[in-house]
């Protein structure tokens, strides 16, 4: 692994440290460097280790990483691609082909096991790029209102001070330059539902490999095929079901198949899952926040996580970690003067955060609250499922080829034909 810890060769002159080197940190450090600025990129962790994620990259992130040079380096791993979803909401069907996206028809779901490793590798391989593990950041440093740099201690424990003209914290949704900064945080929806993780062996899946998502019920699940002939499983049922999170408590393998087949039973999922050897711990997440964040003010910027948390079932935090990497590189190589334009970028960044990023998280925000479905919706969630191209134009919402707009004239032309179709006129 790349990567150096203590002291040895800190400047004292970089022009961005990055706190944490995941997929957001990493991915920026890639961006900045290449555009030719002295970054520092930080982590607490050592590489390679594992982090609760689905970790999942549709195919316009794939055109991303491909661009980014480092695809064939995950290809290698051996983790399988897919270009299928199927979905089942309630009684209504749903199974196609995600639309090509950035010249890519392929999806991805690495195990951050590799893919955080292989960032961080690809960041640190750049003449501009001091990358760090094993580093701890306690405190921001300031200069005149504006944060000026970091403070915290190295991998040997030593204490460090490193002045930088922008701090970035990619640190993840528990972010402590956030905190020390003091981001506001703009919205907030809470979940209502608990989260578990899995990683099965054996997982076998009908017809040509693909994402399953379902949501029956107050039951939700989803799986992505995934590295090291496995699948990543996630488990969602409501907070209030106490009985259930006891049982988690008390045997998390257990009752992750017992709630699974009781909320999916009238599926194949129990069955399949049941034939699947479980490959390390079940993981959960109780309770968590859909929220934004301002995201940038006088010396300071959040990417990733730490800037916007969803709900996973919505599969773009590695799509929004990537982009938003772009983004912010965008805005600083457009102002040389940082230290005078700290309003007009942070303006500008949240202007293209909310432009490119805010439809699907009003989405997560939709799909995180344990509402039934209305009847309408779950007509219409019908009429798409026999249909191609509503098919087609649901799923590409996920990759961005679509919009909310398009789906919906697709749909509306769709209903304004419902007699014809109900009755095999149309």
């Amino acid at each position: 692994m790349d990567g150096r810890g203590g002291t040895e060769g800190i400047r004292s002159d970089y022009d961005v440290v990055i706190v944490g080197a995941r997929v957001a940190g990493a991915s920026l450090a890639w961006e900045l460097g290449r555009a030719g600025y002295r970054v520092l990129l930080a982590d607490k962790s050592r590489f390679p280790s594992d982090v609760l994620s689905t970790h999942n990259f549709f195919n316009n992130s794939v055109g991303m990483l491909r661009e980014m040079g480092v695809l064939d380096r995950l290809l290698a791993t051996g983790t399988p691609t897919y270009r299928r979803a199927y979905l089942r909401l309630e009684d209504a069907e749903i199974d196609g082909f995600f639309p090509e996206a950035n010249g890519e028809t392929e999806c991805l779901c690495v195990r951050r096991t590799h893919l955080d490793r292989i960032l961080f590798e690809h960041a640190a391989s750049l003449p501009g790029v001091d990358a760090r593990p094993n580093f701890r950041i306690t405190g921001l440093l300031r200069s005149g209102g504006a944060v000026a740099g970091v403070e915290g201690t190295d991998s040997e424990g030593k204490p460090v001070r490193i002045p930088a003209r922008l701090v970035v914290g990619a640190d993840g949704r528990r972010s402590i330059v956030r905190e020390l900064a003091g981001s506001r945080r703009i919205v907030s929806v809470p979940t209502d539902f608990a989260s578990y993780v899995g990683y099965f062996e054996g997982f076998r899946q009908e017809g040509e490999r693909c994402t399953e998502f379902y949501r029956i019920g107050e039951t939700l699940a989803i799986a992505f095929p995934t590295s090291d002939d496995l699948h990543v499983i996630g488990l969602m049922f409501p907070l209030e079901w106490k009985d259930a999170l006891a049982r988690m408590k008390e045997n998390p393998e257990a009752g992750f198949r017992e709630f699974v087949a009781r909320g999916l039973g009238a599926t194949s999922f129990p069955s399949r899952l049941k034939e699947a050897k479980r490959s390390g711990p079940i993981r959960g997440l109780l309770g968590y926040d859909n929220d934004w964040h301002e995201a940038m003010g006088p010396g300071w910027a959040l990417a990733g996580d730490a800037l916007s948390f969803k709900d996973p079932a919505v599969g773009q935090g590695m799509h929004d970690a990537l982009l938003g990497a772009r983004l912010l590189r965008r805005i600083l190589s457009s102002e040389p003067d940082w230290e005078s334009r700290w309003d007009d970028m942070a303006r500008r960044y949240e202007q293209e955060l909310n432009d490119h990023f805010m439809p699907l998280f009003r989405m997560a925000c939709g799909m995180t609250r344990n509402v039934p479905l209305r009847p309408e919706q779950a007509a219409v969630n019908r009429l798409i499922g026999r249909h191609p191209e509503a098919t087609s134009a649901f799923l590409g919402l996920y990759n961005h080829s679509r919009t909310p707009e398009e789906l919906e004239r697709i749909v509306g032309g769709l209903l304004r034909q419902a007699p014809q179709i109900d009755s095999g006129e149309g």
